[in-house]
């Protein structure tokens, strides 16, 4: 697509598709934002992650615990700031109409959402069964991955119905 259109097209355009992917990359954008938080944390940037005054939290415990660290000899929360970026990516490619155009495009972002929220939530499992706490940055992550999937739904449905040959 010319650039020039996709400009437009992603600023100005008004399609129901476009609504709810804007509304994907805004809260893939707060995954990243509350990633990018506790990355401050696990890297001692920052001392101390506030809480919400509920028992169930306490995310500097459970960010700096073995729980944290464990994958690819890194802090977790730096991969959280990728993978929200990737999902923010995959929703902001594309013209208005890719669902016809570029199918694919929208089936990789379906996909990517349903790992994020099928991920967020095992993690959110572990973080408890682990530490018997929970880090409420990452809850607010996993929450938007979930209210992300209903918005990624019906393009996701008419792109892999025009990969497979029907009417989307």
């Amino acid at each position: 697509m010319d650039p020039t259109q996709l400009s437009r097209e992603l600023r100005e355009a008004h399609t129901p598709d476009l609504h709810r992917r804007r509304w994907i990359i805004g809260l893939s954008l707060l995954g990243a934002a509350m990633g990018q938080v506790v990355t401050l944390y696990q890297t001692g940037i920052i001392r101390r992650l506030p809480d919400p005054p509920l028992n169930i939290f306490d995310s500097s415990r459970v960010d700096a615990s073995e729980y944290g660290y464990k994958r690819l000899n890194t802090p977790d929360a730096v991969m959280m700031v990728v993978s929200y970026g990737a999902t923010a990516w995959l929703a902001a490619a594309g013209g208005k109409d890719r669902a016809s155009t570029l199918p694919l495009l929208p089936v990789m972002m379906g996909l990517k959402i349903l790992g994020d929220a099928a991920t967020a939530v095992e993690l959110g499992r572990e973080e408890w069964r682990e530490n018997k706490a929970l880090c409420a940055y990452c809850q607010v992550a996993t929450l938007a991955s979930l209210a992300s999937i209903p918005l990624a739904f019906p393009e996701t449905r008419r792109a892999l119905a025009n990969l497979l040959g029907r009417r989307g």
